[in-house]
């Protein structure tokens, strides 16, 4: 998973094969464990 972008301990990044069929363009965001997925 390539990390895009950091900022105070966020982590911005994405899956390069996600899904099946494939998920409609979206980022995730990780700190401390916990991940959330945000459109695009």
């Amino acid at each position: 998973m390539p990390v895009v972008f950091r900022y105070r301990g966020f982590r911005f990044f994405f899956y390069s094969n996600e899904g099946v069929p494939p998920e409609p363009i979206h980022i995730h965001v990780g700190k401390d464990g916990l991940e959330a997925k945000f459109p695009m």
